[in-house]
């Protein structure tokens, strides 16, 4: 039978305690976890993994956890990671074979795929990804976007962190947008903090301030 894992690493400023969790088994309305290290245990949504973290949801698909009030959903095989320390100033990107830069990022400190786009003003993400994360993405000042696809409506929204590499900014400035768009967008709140120098198929991101 084949084992389903996923690792869950919370790191809290200040602290040097870590939550590990391995997810071995996904129902409805439970999980079997293995929290750092321990033997496999069912627990119930409702129950706490540890003091900050607790099980608010699961299905046979994915489960949601709420690490100090705030909820994330993921799905077999990512990660949440919160604060990080010992950063460097620079990430190298690869292009794929499209010519396309792909950075797998962190936003508000879940694991997520964003593409570079230099021609986007804000850091953009579809909306299905937003709800993924957590952000209640509607509370936002609503706007208009245009896209391939035409005008769409558009959600201004701040984001608590960024994470490309080492590289971290906090309170970007981004859009979230229900229509028109299938991958999130790195754009030029998150790239006008960077030099990029591109050599080949690769981009180097280098954090000015």
């Amino acid at each position: 039978m084949k084992r389903l894992i996923l690792v869950l690493l919370v790191l809290f400023v200040g602290r040097a305690e870590a939550t590990d969790v391995d997810v071995v088994g996904l129902f409805p309305g439970k999980a079997i976890l293995v929290v750092d290290g321990a033997p496999p245990k069912t627990y119930n949504i409702g129950n706490m993994l540890s003091a900050d973290t607790k099980l608010v949801a699961a299905d046979n698909e994915s489960v949601t956890i709420a690490v100090d009030g705030k909820r994330y959903t993921l799905k077999m095989g990512q990660a949440i990671e919160h604060a990080s320390q010992g950063s460097s100033n620079q990430v190298v990107l690869q292009a794929g074979d499209r010519g396309h830069f792909i950075a797998n990022a962190m936003i508000n400190g879940v694991s997520i795929k964003m593409m570079v786009d230099t021609g986007a003003s804000l850091v953009t993400l579809p909306a299905t990804d937003a709800i993924r994360l957590g952000i209640n993405y509607t509370t936002g000042a609503r706007g208009k976007m245009n896209t391939a696809g035409g005008v769409v409506n558009a959600y201004s929204v701040k984001l608590d962190s960024v994470k490309v590499g080492d590289i971290v900014l906090y309170q970007v400035d981004a859009s979230v947008i229900e229509t028109g768009l299938t991958i999130p967008l790195l754009g030029m709140s998150f790239l006008n903090r960077m030099e990029m120098r591109r050599e080949g198929d690769q981009m180097t991101l280098i954090k000015r301030f």
